[in-house]
């Protein structure tokens, strides 16, 4: 289908331009006119020069799609499809509006699909790597049921939630990284410049020094003459630990221990707990039968210790046990959280109170984020208090004790 470059006047009398996918010039006029807008120039674009170093360029320096691009979509989507504005309408003028070109290729593509007779949800399972597993079997429940606009809705919240947790982590974790990054180029430059000018000095004095100091300038020797194979061991070992964490059991290995570390895992399993509750009440107030929404969200939980947790309670559910009595065999809920949960089976309600846990949940997630770098900073003063111990044990005590050795022999 060729491309057409647009310019136009919309209602208000402001000047438009963009691009749309027509099969003639007056199908372009037809969608524009649809859009409110008025064309007053139509032309299809012109080739791409053969010379390709310019298409390289911008390639290269093509922004890629992130989630506050998902997260427009999805509240631009919700607000048209409250308006009755038809889908192929809808993502027409999201493709004329959008500014970013990865988003006009992704609107391009999702209307070529439906153009060609597939649903939403089967468009959208063509970008699955961005949109995720669940997000896709949401729109396929929403149009299976009808509830479309809903299921919008209901997403575009969950991804704000998804967004303000990890802002406000990274907020709270920039002061921290930024402390052992300083720490770290300090130890490098103390190692490379300042403590080889000490080891001259030492030298000179044909004295014996003490452990601490003997080990500063054996350790600073070796970074100097075996730099390289530090830089390398790094390196490497960045790769492996990366490669491990890639497979199923380093990931599972890495995500249960993430919840047991002193700081950050009360936090992590938190927010964890409370995309799972979020993502469980919109999947099955959204009509999705009990099995298959636990197996989309242990999907979704971004943590596969506890996907496997909540695959066990899909087989304890199968089985044709109670969700409370599954829920406490995970040993990842609170006694609140299961007493709620059962009062929610008992009485219907479960997922208006699985809504209230993830409340719960991102409200003690939020109040932990906030105390994270106070929580921090005492750990790190006393790295930086160490740090500065051995440094002055090492470097000053012996020339203290070369300059008392000095003042006996001169008394």
């Amino acid at each position: 289908m060729p491309t057409y470059t647009w310019r136009g006047r919309n209602n208000r009398g402001e000047a438009v331009s963009g691009e749309l996918d027509a099969l003639t010039e007056g199908g372009v006029a037809d969608q524009l006119i649809a859009l409110g807008v008025s064309p007053v120039h139509i032309v299809p674009v012109a080739e791409k020069k053969a010379a390709g170093g310019e298409d390289l360029m911008t390639r290269l320096n093509r922004k890629p799609i992130v989630m506050e691009d998902l997260l427009l979509f999805s509240r631009q989507m919700y607000t048209l499809n409250k308006a009755g504005v038809p889908i192929l309408r809808a993502f027409a003028g999201l493709q004329a509006s959008a500014s970013k070109p990865a988003m006009v290729d992704l609107f391009k593509d999702i209307r070529s699909s439906l153009d060609q007779g597939r649903e939403l949800s089967a468009a959208l399972q063509r970008h699955v790597h961005l949109f995720g597993g669940f997000y896709v079997s949401m729109i396929r429940v929403g149009e299976m049921t009808g509830r479309l606009t809903e299921v919008f809705k209901r997403l575009t919240e969950h991804m704000e939630f998804e967004r303000d947790v990890r802002e406000r982590i990274k907020q709270a974790m920039r002061y921290p990284v930024f402390v052992m990054i300083a720490m770290a180029i300090a130890v490098v430059i103390l190692n490379i410049f300042v403590i080889p000018v000490f080891a001259k000095v030492f030298a000179g004095f044909h004295a014996e020094l003490p452990l601490v100091t003997r080990g500063l300038l054996g350790f600073s020797a070796w970074m100097i003459d075996w730099w390289y194979l530090l830089l390398a061991a790094v390196v490497g070992g960045g790769m492996l630990v990366r490669g491990y964490l890639r497979t199923p059991e380093g990931r599972y290995r890495w995500d249960g221990r993430k919840l047991k570390l002193p700081v950050i895992g009360e936090i992590v399993l938190k927010a964890t707990l409370a995309r799972f509750a979020r993502s469980f009440a919109l999947a099955s107030q959204s009509g999705v039968p009990l099995v298959q929404a636990l197996t989309v969200v242990a999907q979704t939980v971004d943590n596969a210790f506890i996907g496997s947790r909540i695959e066990q309670m899909r087989d304890g559910i199968e089985r044709g046990e109670s969700i409370s009595r599954c829920a406490a065999a995970t040993g990842v809920f609170t006694p609140v959280v299961l007493q709620m949960i059962t009062v929610g089976e008992e009485t219907g309600e479960l997922d208006n109170l699985l809504f209230e846990i993830a409340d719960m949940y991102e409200r003690d997630t939020d109040y932990a984020i906030k105390g994270l770098s106070a929580a921090i900073e005492p750990i790190l003063l006393a790295v930086i208090a160490v740090l500065v111990l051995v440094l002055a044990l090492g470097v000053f005590l012996p020339l203290w004790s070369l300059g008392q050795a000095a003042m006996g022999k001169g008394a």
